[in-house]
């Protein structure tokens, strides 16, 4: 399929999506993000991809967030409908795994969409911030949510409170981001990432992260319930089969996702 504001290529169970919107700082506008739904529908079930990961092109933005002209123009009821929100939701809970890529400046929605993803990459080069109370509003697109459960609620309050933009090498050391690297590598060391993940059991890939999004709010009991039954689905499946007597043989394991 043709796509106006992404670019989408397929190439050793990776699926990559690039937002191509350099001259609007990749923008995330309500068509961008229907084309990114788009592609992860088609991919979902899609056996040529076992990860996913999202970047942007050139250097400047990995991908901008909301326009603030257009913010100051909506209404309280324009703000309940479908957007941003459950874009990213649907990133998040897509069953596959994602990384994001990060590129450029992610400010904003943009650093809400590589919140979303599951592990976060990033050029050296690029800061990172939540600075919407310089608007007279806040982060609406899982901001406030996402970055307490990753970096904890009380740096997630700092940065959001004080509306801070920080580097590439603070975002590692507060767990932000899981590695910074140069511009020129960073889609080889994503792809690095994928492909390792790749090798893994497809399934046993979707269920434990499944299991870490859906458990990690309940309570222990219940979660580790939820853990044991994911566990008990592996155990009857014919890639656990091929992993152990891989690993009893010494070879390569051949999954099958199945």
């Amino acid at each position: 399929m043709y796509y106006t504001n992404i670019v989408t290529n397929v190439s050793d169970e990776i699926g990559l999506i690039t937002i191509n919107r350099p001259h609007l700082r990749n923008a995330l506008d309500l068509e961008t993000l229907h084309e990114i739904e788009n592609v992860m529908s088609e991919w979902q079930n899609d056996a040529r991809v076992n990860v996913v990961i999202i970047t942007g092109t050139g250097e400047k933005s990995f991908a901008a967030g909301a326009d603030i002209a257009e913010l100051h123009k909506r209404t309280m009821i324009q703000a309940l409908n479908p957007n941003m929100t459950s874009t990213y939701r649907k990133i998040e809970m897509f069953e596959k795994p994602t990384i994001a890529a990060i590129n450029g400046l992610a400010l904003g929605g943009g650093l809400e969409l590589a919140l979303a993803c599951d592990i976060r990459i990033a050029a050296e080069h690029v800061k990172l911030g939540l600075p919407e109370l310089n608007l007279g509003i806040m982060p609406g697109a899982g901001g406030t949510q996402r970055l307490s459960r990753i970096v904890g609620k009380g740096k997630a309050l700092e940065m959001i409170l004080t509306g801070d933009i920080i580097t590439a090498e603070i975002a590692e050391k507060i767990g932000l981001i899981s590695k910074k690297v140069s511009l020129d590598d960073l889609i080889p060391v994503a792809r690095e990432y994928a492909k390792k993940i790749s090798s893994k059991g497809p399934l046993a890939a979707r269920l434990a992260k499944a299991v870490i999004h859906q458990g990690y709010d309940l309570n222990m009991e219940t979660a580790l319930y939820l853990e044991k039954i994911a566990q008990t689905v592996l155990m009857g499946s014919e890639d656990k089969k091929e992993g152990t007597q891989a690993f009893l043989n010494k070879t390569i394991p051949h999954f099958t996702g199945k």
